[in-house]
């Protein structure tokens, strides 16, 4: 008897500030990478599936987005702070002195 089968792993990789696109409101987005693996006998062997997506706190709507996509969130999210996207855009904190 051989066991096989498949084991999904989720991934937070960065909290990223952007305006969502769905409800229009300037709040947190999750930056998510779901795995998905093939496993032997419980063991996960390799990865055959890779998404990506971000998800807004304030409405919960969730947006696909590219490896390249997320790659270039998280550099822009760990240097800055905050992110970019193509369907939101990065929500600018006012300037206080």
């Amino acid at each position: 008897m051989i066991i096989f089968g498949t084991k999904g792993y989720l991934y937070q990789l960065a909290i990223l500030t952007l305006v969502c696109g769905h409800c229009g409101n300037p709040s947190a987005h999750t930056l998510k990478k779901r795995v998905t693996k093939f496993t032997l006998f419980f063991v996960p062997l390799f990865a055959f599936s890779t998404k990506y997506a971000t998800q807004c706190t304030f409405c919960g709507a969730e947006q696909k987005v590219t490896k390249e996509q997320a790659e270039q969130l998280q550099r822009q999210g760990g240097a800055r702070g905050q992110g970019g996207q193509t369907y939101g855009q990065p929500h600018q904190q006012p300037y206080q002195s």
